[in-house]
């Protein structure tokens, strides 16, 4: 089955076709614009391949309630020029053809469920920390929708001790994203994480809040795997550090078995970061009925 994958970015744009196996035969690499520029050549490059199915992961926020007359929508996006755009019923006008629609991160959450380390799972949390705090949530074999997606990055956070800074988010300020973020990292210490190097603050703090978070989903979603991908995550020692703190924190509480092998419950993705464009893949084989 030939199946049209679209991993959305707040930056480019990952198109590619594959089939139901993981194989692709085709990417390319589109800067996101405005949807009026972005969008005609996504769907150019899908029609011209003749795909059976779409999957699409977005960047967000996304209306996913079916019954919601702003379904496949983006909705209040930082991305200011897509802010209310009908994402999918774009595709939709063009194309008549099964098409599955997500967020981004629970994209990249499924591609690893149904291609890499987390397949014959039924519970998984997959967290991206890049620019922002993203949060995708897989339990009992489905992916999880409520009222809106969950927005599990902006959970509130503990302040460290030795931290005064006020936050990045917007909304929020002292949320997981706000604390933890790229982009409150270098908002903290006036560098990018990846030029920090053996600030010991830095990572303190970090693998702090990412702890907190992790511990709390422990106990919310007790998931059977825990994926932790994103630039800041590169750091060396900073898994290590994480691994620490969730043991700490948790202090022989949680009753889930995969714990006590914390190395191999909190992991990074197994993907080769294609685990965002492969969970495209599995939306579109999936809305196809497969």
């Amino acid at each position: 089955m030939r199946i049209g994958a679209l991993e959305a970015g707040g930056t480019k744009m990952v198109c590619a076709v594959g089939d139901e196996s993981g194989s692709f035969t085709d990417r390319i690499s589109i800067p996101t614009e405005t949807p009026e520029v972005t969008v005609p050549k996504l769907i150019g490059y899908f029609k011209e391949r003749n795909i059976e199915a779409l999957g699409i992961g977005s960047f967000g926020p996304v209306d996913l309630n079916k019954k919601s007359p702003t379904y496949g929508y983006i909705l209040n996006s930082s991305k200011l020029k897509w802010v209310n755009y009908d994402f999918l019923g774009a595709f939709k006008k063009e194309m008549d053809i099964p098409m599955g629609f997500d967020t981004d991160v629970n994209g990249s959450c499924l591609g690893e469920v149904t291609y890499g380390q987390a397949k014959g799972l039924e519970s998984v949390i997959y967290i991206t920390v890049g620019t922002g705090v993203g949060v995708g949530v897989y339990i009992n074999g489905g992916l999880l929708h409520g009222a809106a997606h969950p927005e599990a990055g902006h959970i509130m956070m503990i302040r460290h001790p030795k931290d005064t800074y006020e936050g990045w988010c917007p909304y929020h300020k002292a949320c997981l994203e706000g604390m933890a973020s790229g982009s409150a990292m270098k908002d903290r210490w006036g560098v990018p994480a990846s030029e920090l190097g053996d600030n010991e603050d830095a990572w303190e703090i970090e693998a702090d809040y990412l702890a907190q978070a992790i511990t709390a989903f422990i106990y919310t979603y007790a998931p059977q795997k825990i994926i932790i991908g994103g630039g800041v995550l590169h750091s060396p020692g900073l898994f290590d550090r994480i691994h620490e703190k969730v043991l700490k924190k948790n202090n022989s509480y949680a009753s889930v078995h995969e714990i006590e092998d914390i190395k191999n419950y909190i992991v990074e993705p197994s993907l080769n970061d294609d685990q965002g464009i492969m969970g495209a893949l599995a939306l579109g084989y999936m809305a196809a009925g497969k």
